[in-house]
């Protein structure tokens, strides 16, 4: 049966103002409650990496829920990406990192100082949630079941995304390049998660072998780095772009982030409710 255009602006409203008010709910609830709810699970369980996984899960309630609410429990997991080939996920991210594990590996030094929970709460809980939080969810709702276009469904979680690393530091300078840094890497998962078919796997892995060539060489403590950190960094996501359009050249398959897309797309990409 054919959508009529109030359906299908009826739809638009009710996935913007779900995702808005999910996520919504759930940056507030995270900001006021994260800190102390990891504790509380920290002193049950005694396990700090652990713990920080917990909480995520918890603190991610509002998300499922809204997910549920939006897609019904058969279609989810593929509305946030996660029903895509988890081998590609991995193999493609790795290739593309090679230049930040290869060049930290020659600039840096091995981080003795490695431990379980600082890569439970900084490579692997990093990665997994903030991909599926920020862009599985708060983007892609918005891109792909709404004519919204690429920027404006990336902004506001860029935005967000960026403000949430500013921790790091307190050098004004610093936190300059640290909002830089984060914003532009939002906006690049949220491309590569387009580009690569909606496979979230792509993103997250991305994303995870980033923090862990930052963390095992001590790069740095906070997410601008320096020179060399950056030169790697910048060269990893060269050769990201430059790949991803080399392999969807091969396989004949246009870029979806163009400018048909890029502001206000003429028609729904995928169908939801």
């Amino acid at each position: 049966m054919a959508v009529t255009q109030n359906q299908l602006a009826s739809k638009t409203l009710n996935i913007l103002l779900v995702t808005s008010i999910s996520f919504g709910v759930y940056f507030v609830l995270d900001e006021l409650y994260f800190g102390k709810l990891r504790q509380w699970l920290d002193r049950a369980i005694h396990q700090l990496g652990t713990s920080h996984i917990l909480t995520y899960l918890i603190m991610g309630i509002p998300i499922y829920l809204g997910t549920l609410l939006m897609h019904r429990v058969k279609g989810a997991l593929d509305s946030l990406g996660l029903t895509r080939s988890l081998l590609e996920g991995i193999i493609a991210p790795l290739i593309f990192t090679l230049p930040m594990f290869i060049g930290y590996a020659w600039v840096f030094e091995f981080n003795a100082e490695v431990t379980f929970d600082k890569v439970a709460v900084g490579v692997i809980a990093a990665a997994f949630f903030e991909e599926l939080f920020f862009r599985g969810f708060l983007f892609g709702q918005l891109y792909r079941y709404t004519k919204i276009g690429f920027i404006p469904s990336i902004l506001l979680g860029a935005l967000l995304f960026a403000s949430v690393h500013l921790y790091q530091s307190q050098e004004v300078s610093i936190l300059v390049g640290i909002f830089g840094a984060t914003f532009f890497g939002a906006v690049m998962f949220a491309w590569v998660y387009v580009e690569w078919g909606y496979n979230l796997w792509v993103p997250i892995f991305l994303h995870l072998f980033m923090n862990l060539s930052w963390m095992l060489f001590s790069v740095s403590d906070n997410a601008w780095g320096g020179n060399y950190a950056n030169i790697f960094r910048v060269s990893t996501i060269l050769l990201t772009v430059i790949l991803t359009i080399v392999y969807k050249k091969r396989k004949g398959i246009r870029l979806e982030v163009n400018r048909r897309t890029i502001w206000m797309k003429k028609e729904v990409l995928q169908q939801s409710f």
